[in-house]
């Protein structure tokens, strides 16, 4: 895992360990950064799992999306994320990689209830029923990102 320094004379980095605590344990969106056909930045904040023992983080959306609609993931597997909790002392974890999309009903399933279960603490939910009801009928994808690296910052070590 490789982790940059984001805010050099402000803030200290997370440790591999900390970063991945950070990405497992706060409930926090990710905001993906992807390139439209026009050449425009999009930013779209989603609902995340993160696996630690891969070094993945998942994110699922409807197949109705314009992330997914308009193909921009699959033109381009580059992706820039961010998830940073905005309250002190400010904490955060971005960074690049690419982005696979899997449209494997089977694969995507255990992924789906586990966002679901992050967010929403359980699987009765009245909206997790009601995702989970969607993914059943084949209108959601999962996106797995692959970090190339990962730029910390943590003003708590100030």
């Amino acid at each position: 895992m490789r982790i940059l320094n984001a805010s050099p004379g402000f803030s200290m980095p997370l440790s591999e360990e900390e970063t991945k605590d950070f990405l497992t344990t706060r409930i926090l969106n990710v905001h993906l950064a992807t390139v439209n056909e026009n050449g425009h930045a999009n930013v779209h904040p989603a609902w995340y799992y993160y696996d630690r023992s891969n070094d993945k983080i998942y994110v699922q959306t409807s197949k109705q999306s314009k992330k997914y609609k308009k193909y921009y993931l699959k033109k381009n597997e580059n992706i820039y994320f961010c998830i940073d909790d905005p309250n002190p002392p400010y904490k955060g974890v971005s960074g690049r990689g690419t982005v696979s999309v899997s449209e494997d009903f089977n694969f995507n399933g255990p992924i789906v209830e586990k966002i679901l279960i992050r967010y929403m603490r359980n699987l009765e939910h009245a909206m997790a029923q009601g995702l989970l009801d969607l993914h059943k009928k084949g209108q959601y994808v999962v996106l797995e990102i692959s970090p190339k690296y990962y730029s910390t910052w943590d003003f708590s070590k100030q």
